[in-house]
């Protein structure tokens, strides 16, 4: 059901976290009654209800189609996630490559696949090799995907340090060839010849 601003109607689940973020906000000693908080635990439900959605989407990969071509290969898809030691974000950028046989991914589905993965509590290890193994179990020969993440438990905490992490996962052919990979990779990576091989 939407409200006439256009907003859903709040379910059980979210009304439960807005009073445990309000709660939240008095424990860390604040006033969740004043003027700039008072609708703050309303809107982190919403957030959440949205950037947690992965635990519901279905990526939708069973949408194919019958062609034939030696790779296809998906940069730069852009993706959001909450670290889940912590809870603040990493984000980035996933790249997917794979090898068909005889039927293509529509081509939405791929970016989809990233937003059921991404839009939950994660690790990047993890985000990376779910996405790999979901697409392996379609009747494709090989994938390999790359993600690439900065961190902001490591950027506003801790180490403070502002590095990059990349994380790779390889399955079938793309795991036992490492030729076809390498080219693969020079694809990819043809205006960051900082990563050769992995």
């Amino acid at each position: 059901m939407t409200r006439p601003n256009g907003s859903a109607k709040k379910n059980n689940s979210t009304k439960k976290i807005e009073r445990l973020l309000r709660q939240l906000l008095i424990e860390l000693g604040e006033n969740p009654d004043r003027e700039g908080l008072i609708q703050t635990p309303a809107r982190m439900a919403e957030m959440y209800e949205e950037i947690f959605g992965g635990y519901r989407m279905n990526a939708e990969l069973e949408v194919s189609f019958s062609e034939e071509t030696d790779a296809i290969i998906a940069k730069n898809i852009e993706f959001y996630s909450m670290c889940e030691h912590h809870m603040l974000p990493f984000y980035g950028k996933i790249h997917i490559a794979y090898i068909p046989s005889g039927k293509v991914f529509g081509i939405s589905k791929l970016a989809r696949l990233v937003e059921k993965y991404a839009r939950r509590m994660q690790i990047q290890e993890r985000l990376t090799k779910q996405i790999a193994d979901e697409i392996i179990r379609t009747d494709i020969k090989g994938v390999l995907v790359i993600a690439e993440a900065e961190h902001l438990c490591m950027k506003m905490r801790g180490v403070k340090n502002d590095s990059l992490i990349v994380t790779v996962c390889h399955r079938g052919i793309m795991e036992e060839q490492r030729q076809l990979r390498d080219q693969v990779l020079s694809l990819i990576y043809a205006s960051k010849p900082e990563m050769r091989s992995v």
